[in-house]
């Protein structure tokens, strides 16, 4: 059987040292915002896409550094991490994957307004450090990159203020 993939983006935002996840109806879990990578998208563009449809936030995703120089293209920057996931199985087989690249992203500011057709802004919910650890219905890679997205993006943050 062969296996189908798609590339999907998605994207821990955080603000003030907490992180917007939304409880996925479908789903029934916790997920930050994300969805596929349209063809005419690289994976980072469809980050920023998908927050915004979303949420409606424009967020700043963290610049990884990049050093390879190439005649004939470009280095892209990489993703915080590049997860795959089984989606479904036929017959005892994986039939569907996500190949999905985990960003994170701050946000400067919590005025949401997602697009009509997105989850209304009731739907989402700030996440403290200490609220991902201590809530029971959290997977534990949310809580992790949470938890991440949450010390990198303070980090950085830091980092700016020193620097100006």
């Amino acid at each position: 059987m062969e296996t189908t993939r798609h590339f999907t983006a998605t994207s821990y935002v955080v603000h003030e040292g907490e992180c917007l996840l939304h409880e996925h109806d479908r789903l029934d879990m916790w997920l930050p915002p994300g969805g596929h990578v349209d063809r005419d998208e690289l994976p980072r563009e469809a980050a920023l896409r998908e927050v915004r449809e979303e949420t409606g936030l424009d967020v700043t995703l963290l610049e990884p550094e990049t050093s390879v120089t190439a005649d004939f293209g470009k280095e892209l920057p990489p993703a915080e991490h590049t997860m795959l996931y089984d989606i479904d199985s036929f017959e005892g087989e994986v039939a569907h994957q996500h190949i999905d690249f985990v960003y994170y992203a701050a946000a400067t500011n919590r005025n949401l307004s997602p697009s009509e057709e997105e989850i209304g802004v009731d739907g989402w919910e700030w996440f403290s450090s200490e609220e991902l650890l201590s809530h029971n219905g959290l997977s534990a890679e949310v809580v992790t990159l949470g938890t991440e997205a949450i010390e990198r993006v303070g980090r950085r943050n830091e980092n700016t203020k020193q620097r100006d």
